[in-house]
């Protein structure tokens, strides 16, 4: 089953993510895409590790996503990806800028054959107003799109807000 988990800034989308993930009853590899540049960051990196199952393997992995979950996909392993908007964030910023176009095809080709469990979770950034710079607009775009398209090809997409997820598409919670 594979899965994608939208929602805003501390709209519960990622602690939904690790519920369904632990309550899957199968092994769990977080897949961590952040790129902590700032001391702040860095806290967050640390608390996030402490909150999470001892037991969970962890792989951080800023843009080679697809590369890594061919990697570790298997039919009797749950793989979580958090989040794919840093994922863009990190290739968007890349000196080249093919990274994204490359990075983004190579997530595309591979998840139809991906094994298992892969959640996913990822900012929804489109609900506000037009950003003003060209980078944040792009980004904006590219993560809509993206998001449009791992929709079409996931079994369940939720939308979380205010920690409530509401189904989309697929089994309801």
């Amino acid at each position: 089953m594979h899965e994608l988990i939208l929602g805003g800034a501390r709209s519960g989308k990622s602690r939904l993510a690790e519920r369904l993930a632990a309550e899957c009853g199968l092994p769990v590899t977080y897949i961590a895409t952040c790129q902590p540049r700032d001391q702040e960051m860095r806290d967050r990196v640390v608390q996030h590790r402490a909150q999470r199952p001892a037991d969970w393997a962890l792989v951080e992995e800023p843009t080679s996503l697809a590369q890594v979950l061919r990697e570790h996909a298997a039919t009797d392993r749950c793989l979580l990806v958090d989040c794919l908007t840093l994922w863009v964030s990190n290739l968007l910023l890349s000196p080249d800028e093919q990274d994204w176009t490359r990075e983004r095809q190579a997530l595309f080709d591979c998840l139809p054959e991906l094994p298992g469990r892969i959640i996913m979770v990822s900012n929804e950034t489109g609900l506000g107003v037009v950003p003003m710079g060209e980078l944040s607009r792009r980004f904006v775009d590219e993560s809509g799109w993206l998001h449009q398209q791992l929709a079409e090809h996931c079994d369940r997409v939720v939308f979380c807000i205010a920690g409530l997820p509401q189904t989309l598409k697929g089994e309801k919670l």
